[in-house]
């Protein structure tokens, strides 16, 4: 990657000298920004973190079980014999380089963490490359360089950044293998030919929509609950009236009942 960058900026002088009257066309591209918004990387992105996670947990818990023997022969030295003592330390030194391999297979610089990161990040950056080969050629780009690297630029105007274009493409690659209907394909065709503004614009509208439809949503949700409540209220004061006249019909039947026991008891 450096290497590539190197022979960018080398390429760049040699335009600079050779054509001093023709103005060099240059744009750039932000390769995090891009990575932050691909949703693809950012999933595949997340579930590397969580095994760096647990990675560094082993790593911990090894450091700590070292710490321990540590703190153990130290603590019972005085009880053990030379050669105690001897295999005990040559154990700790053991379980120490275990411990360094280990992290060096994870972390080290041939790693696993860094070829997982870079088998994460191939794909995009081969989407990026071929989106900026198409920009480039349309847009008559004389060099286009990622803002983030170590030799690019440190100063660059906005009206330059290609972030934005090189999703859209990436998109449209997307959408393009997704297409089945010829309506698809001429939805798709317009949705193309919008500018980033445009776009702006039309986001703006589809989220005024959903908030107005959220809005909606709300106050027909509120009308029904308070009709529920109603229906409730209504419910609960039919079932104690309900209730009220079959105490009061018990009370009367028994009543009757004890006035006729009394009755016979008479007679």
């Amino acid at each position: 990657m450096l290497k590539r960058t190197f022979l960018f900026t080398l390429f760049i002088f040699i335009g600079l000298g050779a054509s001093a009257q023709k103005p060099i066309n240059i744009g750039f591209v932000d390769m995090e920004y891009i990575l932050e918004n691909v949703p693809e990387y950012q999933q595949a992105s997340s579930q590397l973190d969580e095994r760096v996670k647990e990675w560094r947990n082993e790593i911990e818990q090894k450091r700590n079980e070292i710490s321990e023997m540590k703190t153990r022969l130290q603590n019972e030295r005085a009880l053990l014999t030379p050669q105690l003592i001897e295999e005990r330390e040559e154990e700790i030194a053991y379980q120490q380089e275990q411990a360094t391999n280990y992290e060096q297979k994870r972390f080290g610089p041939k790693g696993d963490y860094m070829i997982q990161k870079r088998q994460l990040i191939k794909p995009i950056q081969d989407q990026v490359f071929n989106a900026l080969q198409e920009i480039g050629e349309n847009r008559d780009f004389d060099f286009i360089f990622d803002r983030n690297a170590e030799s690019g630029m440190l100063f660059a105007k906005k009206r330059f950044d290609l972030s934005d274009q090189v999703l859209r493409s990436i998109n449209r690659a997307s959408n393009r293998k997704q297409i089945e209907t010829k309506q698809e394909e001429r939805e798709l065709e317009r949705a193309e030919a919008r500018t980033a503004e445009e776009d702006e614009e039309l986001s703006q509208r589809e989220q005024a929509i959903e908030d107005r439809k959220s809005e909606r949503e709300a106050l027909i949700e509120e009308r029904r609950k308070k009709q529920d409540s109603i229906k409730e209220a209504r419910q609960k004061a039919f079932e104690e009236r309900r209730e009220r006249i079959l105490k009061e019909r018990k009370q009367k039947r028994d009543s009757i009942e004890a006035a006729r026991n009394r009755k016979d008891t008479i007679n």
